[in-house]
């Protein structure tokens, strides 16, 4: 029986590039972890949100903030909200042809609301159809959070992307977005980890 060279003794069977590390896990954990959130967030400001989850203070820290939760719950009054928007700040971009709670998103998967657009022919004219739809999850929650998603979505109708332009257009039309941007982050650590005060 021939003996196999060193070389091909030492040679392991598996891949190594396939194996798991350390760095692999840690990072695993990090997608995971409800702070996932806001891990784009200065390191002082993610540990204090850490404190908080672990003293259960979550809750409390957003109902300070936001005691009462908005009476927007229909398909009708959600539509009313967002055209009323648009008429104010963005009256030459496209119509919007609905806008409506979905069951269908989730708020840890798809964020918070959807935006959809589609070109349609009739003949020689070409219609645009814009679409929002927005997590029913979001019936029970603060108006201003709800404003800020129907906000979010409306500047889509004119900028796709998450870029400059379009985070100037969200605070264009909501001068505190970016604050109420972070507490919609926090209100989705606190539904993950059991400790949103809106039921």
């Amino acid at each position: 029986m021939p003996l196999k060279s060193a070389s091909q003794a030492l040679k392991p069977k598996t891949d190594i590039r396939q194996l798991v590390t350390s760095a692999d896990i840690s990072k695993q954990h990090a997608e995971r972890s409800p702070l996932r959130y806001i891990k784009g967030y200065r390191p002082e400001l993610i540990a204090q949100i850490q404190t908080l989850v672990d003293n259960h203070a979550l809750a409390d820290h957003l109902l300070k903030r936001y005691p009462q939760v908005h009476d927007v719950r229909t398909d009708k009054a959600l539509y009313e909200l967002a055209m009323s928007l648009k008429n104010e700040f963005m009256r030459q971009s496209d119509p919007l042809s609905k806008v409506i709670y979905d069951d269908k998103i989730s708020l840890s998967h798809q964020a918070l609301g959807l935006h959809t657009y589609a070109n349609r022919r009739q003949g020689n004219k070409v219609k645009a159809k814009n679409e929002i739809r927005i997590s029913s999850r979001l019936k029970t929650i603060p108006f201003d959070l709800l404003k800020m998603v129907v906000v979010h979505e409306l500047a889509h109708l004119r900028e796709k992307e998450h870029n400059k332009a379009f985070y100037q257009l969200c605070t264009f039309m909501q001068a505190d977005y970016h604050q109420l941007e972070f507490d919609m982050r926090l209100l989705l650590i606190a539904e993950e980890v059991e400790q949103s005060p809106y039921p």
